[in-house]
């Protein structure tokens, strides 16, 4: 089983089970970026996570979304960039750009 999919499994499990869901996806980068497009994290109710789109300060800032949207919230696109000098504090491995999409699974 892929990344992919054992992360979409995980987060239809989470829904069987009656948990609130979001599912973040890796739509474009620039530049240096640890994941590659299509890259998924599933984030629960609970604040449980599966699956990867970036690491660092981006990953929690893309999970406190994923539980906004899920709490009403609407679907976002996110994007981080950062310069070579700051790309380490951010979880980046050097200066890149990367578009995240976020969005509530019903």
């Amino acid at each position: 089983m892929s990344d992919s999919e054992q992360v979409l499994s995980e987060a239809a499990a989470w829904r069987r089970g009656g948990l609130g869901v979001a599912l973040a996806t890796v739509v474009s980068t620039w530049g240096s970026s640890p994941r590659p497009v299509g890259s998924k994290l599933a984030v629960n109710e609970t604040g449980q996570m599966i699956g990867s789109v970036s690491g660092g300060c981006v990953e929690g800032a893309v999970v406190q979304t994923a539980l906004e949207i899920m709490r009403g919230g609407n679907s976002s696109v996110l994007e981080f960039g950062v310069s070579d000098e700051q790309a380490w504090e951010v979880g980046l491995a050097c200066g890149g750009r990367i578009r995240i999409y976020v969005e509530r699974i019903l």
